[in-house]
């Protein structure tokens, strides 16, 4: 069968990975891909947001299956145009995106399914946020509604400064993303990033892993859209996981199931485990990066059967996925400067890889091919090392030493991934 993958990023580098492993596929085609993907089949240069070209495309290709990575499309309605088409996709309609697309939409809809999460409140101006602000206790934690790249968070120490990044933000810091901000009570706790499937009716688990959110080591510096992450969180035993089931993403399904919104494909919920048990931080509708990366090493069952399943309606009768005994992390190599300004077309060059190697791999997240084949930055996040281990702190290291084999001096990464007691 022939795969169409849908983006270019460090997440559907791993995906296409785990893809070309399945006995199922025979081609991947990935539109705009990126080097690594481009080793693993043909790229096609069409931007993963320009939804009328990737219908042209999946249209002019007659993919037995189309694969959406990346959140814009999916929230642009690119998954409602091929399933008018008649073409098998992955991931869910724009109406149940705005899970992902609108932190007020999610906020509201948890309130009307009592699914637990942060006490919030929906702002347009900058008096409804000092309002607001006033009834908390700091840190304050203030979100754009929109899609922000995943840099839309700001988690203010004092009033003071959340009252001057509410100005920012209301005054288009993230354009039309932010001109509606939700802000939410602090909690406190271990984040994790938890990943389950869904065909609109069932729903079935997948594994937990924890990012790395902030840009320097000791957690410091701004948010970013991730710069490590690892697998499994030792907090989400199976007890845990069942209380997640139970009180946040069952109730999620069947909620827009009945408001007629059913929710086919990933769903990617942030969580905080705190005193109270999980609470949900804010939902995606798409695989984690660099979190997919993670989950992708992993997984030692085939991942085509289950998106079929998703897509098919058929997931229920589905063997649920077996998990490789190891830990896995990986580690962004970004681009200095990132997650402000940065550089592009910085020279980078990988060390020779084991073909057979299946215990590290480095994926290509924000890369593209030179003149005389030079591999060049192209993105904020560059590279995405990833490794297996023993333990955690075992795969960090593995990722570690192999990260000083690249050579890349216009690059920067944590030393901290996967090493806190």
């Amino acid at each position: 069968m022939k795969v169409l993958l849908i983006g270019g990023g460090g997440r559907e580098h791993a995906l296409g990975w785990k893809i070309l492993q399945s006995p199922l596929v025979s081609e991947l085609v990935s539109a705009p891909g990126n080097p690594g993907l481009a080793s693993l089949g043909r790229c096609v240069a069409v931007d993963a947001e320009d939804v009328p070209a990737l219908v042209a495309l999946a249209q002019d290709e007659r993919p037995n299956l189309v694969v959406v990575g990346p959140e814009v499309p999916l929230t642009k309605g690119l998954v409602d145009r091929l399933h008018e088409l008649g073409i098998a996709v992955f991931g869910p309609f724009a109406k149940a995106a705005q899970l992902e697309g609108s932190k007020a939409f999610t906020k509201a809809f948890c309130t009307r399914h009592d699914i637990p999460t942060a006490g919030y409140r929906t702002v347009q101006s900058l008096e409804e946020a000092r309002a607001y602000l006033q009834t908390l206790i700091p840190p304050f934690v203030l979100k754009a509604d929109g899609l922000a790249a995943g840099k839309g968070v700001v988690i203010a120490k004092d009033l003071r400064e959340a009252t001057e990044a509410a100005k920012e933000m209301l005054s288009g810091q993230f354009g039309a993303a932010s001109k509606t901000l939700v802000i939410e009570e602090f909690l406190h706790g271990i984040e994790a990033s938890f990943f389950a499937l869904s065909d609109g009716k069932s729903v079935l688990p997948l594994m937990a892993a924890q990012d790395h959110k902030r840009a320097f080591d000791g957690d410091q510096g701004p948010n970013t859209g991730g710069m490590g992450a690892f697998s499994p969180v030792p907090q989400m035993d199976d007890t845990m996981t069942k209380e997640v089931m139970d009180k946040i993403i069952n109730p999620t399904i069947k909620g827009m199931n009945a408001e007629g919104m059913p929710f086919g494909g990933v769903l990617f919920a942030g969580l905080m485990i705190g005193p109270d048990g999980p609470k949900l931080i804010e939902y995606n509708v798409r695989f984690g990066d660099p979190e997919c990366q993670v989950l992708m090493m992993r997984l030692q069952s085939d991942l085509v059967p289950l998106l079929q399943a998703c897509v098919s309606g058929d997931l229920e009768n589905l063997t649920p996925p077996v998990w490789k005994n190891e830990a896995c992390a990986t580690v962004v190599l970004a681009a200095k400067g990132y997650p402000g300004g940065y550089e592009k077309n910085l020279p980078i060059t990988l060390p020779v890889m084991d073909a057979t190697d299946q215990t590290t791999q480095v994926f290509h997240a924000g890369t593209k091919q030179g003149p005389d084949n030079q591999l060049l930055s192209n993105g904020g996040r560059v590279l995405a090392v990833t490794a297996l281990g023993p333990t955690i702190k075992e795969a960090a290291a593995a990722c570690y030493r192999q990260i000083t084999r690249i050579d890349f001096p216009g690059g920067f990464y944590r030393r901290d991934i996967g090493v806190k007691d």
